[in-house]
């Protein structure tokens, strides 16, 4: 049986998740053997988006694809990059017109094909398409793939869950992200599907979920406007590992990978 090690790595926050990506994803890669990496950067500009640097940064890690959220027109550079690399991703399920595309056609070194496909959730979120309709005609337009990893960029975790119900059996893993907290529900569906609700933040883990917590508190306390800022402290690089065969496009196990990067 011919297998593929998958990691996916969750949401890059600011310097912190920078540095993590720079010194822990070489690492795992190596260690465990990994064949394929696919990395979110919604938040490595400052906590908010993406520029065509730190993109690049990042897949000169050794990342193989690099997906966003709802983010990532922040920095407004990154809309014309976007075009010229087909390793950056956003949501499937944007408006139709806006710059870029939502899923494409990889290949590892061993020549196995896999499909990536970045979707945005609507419960709780800006504005966006039916992601389960996108979900569908991504699925459909990948149907030269091997394997499946569907990026799935959500605030609530019925939404996600639901999409993963939606499409066991049809994709190699649902992983979501967005909330920046790394949930303890992987599980390997009936129909062979991969998923967990959040594949967790990497970046400054001494926060509220990246910021700087006492900005943060002061918001919540007295009710009043509060520009956030990045923290610093407390790295961590969170994600998980799936193990998938190349025959079936099916996953035989989820792990959630949670290294804290030493000095930090």
């Amino acid at each position: 049986m011919a297998s593929i090690r998958i990691l996916h790595i969750g949401d890059v926050a600011a310097k912190t998740g920078m540095l993590a990506v720079k010194k822990l994803v070489p690492r795992i890669v190596a260690d465990r053997g990994v064949d394929f990496t696919v990395v979110n950067g919604e938040n490595v500009a400052g906590g908010v988006g993406i520029t065509p640097e730190l993109c690049k940064e990042i897949l000169a890690q050794g990342v193989d694809v690099v997906t966003t959220g709802n983010h990532v027109w922040r920095q407004r550079e990154i809309r014309t990059h976007i075009e010229s690399e087909p390793r950056l991703l956003r949501p499937a399920n944007f408006t139709p017109g806006q710059p870029g595309r939502g899923h494409g056609l990889y290949e590892t070194p061993a020549g196995v094909k896999v499909g990536v496909v970045n979707l945005v959730g609507q419960v709780f979120m800006d504005p966006a398409d039916n992601p389960f309709r996108a979900a569908n005609e991504a699925v459909a337009a990948l149907s030269d793939a091997a394997i499946i990893v569907v990026d799935f960029h959500g605030e609530v975790t019925s939404e996600k869950r639901a999409m993963g119900f939606h499409l066991d059996g049809r994709v190699t893993a649902v992983l979501g992200t967005h909330t920046h907290v790394q949930t303890a529900d992987e599980q390997i569906l009936a129909g062979g599907t991969a998923y967990i609700s959040d594949v967790g933040m990497t970046g400054p883990h001494d926060s509220v979920i990246g910021m700087r917590k006492d900005l943060v508190l002061e918001r919540f306390v007295t009710g009043m406007p509060q520009s956030f800022k990045p923290a610093k402290g407390g790295g961590r690089i969170q994600g998980v590992l799936v193990h998938a065969d190349t025959a079936t496009g099916k996953a035989s196990s989820i792990e959630r990978i949670d290294i804290p990067l030493q000095g930090s």
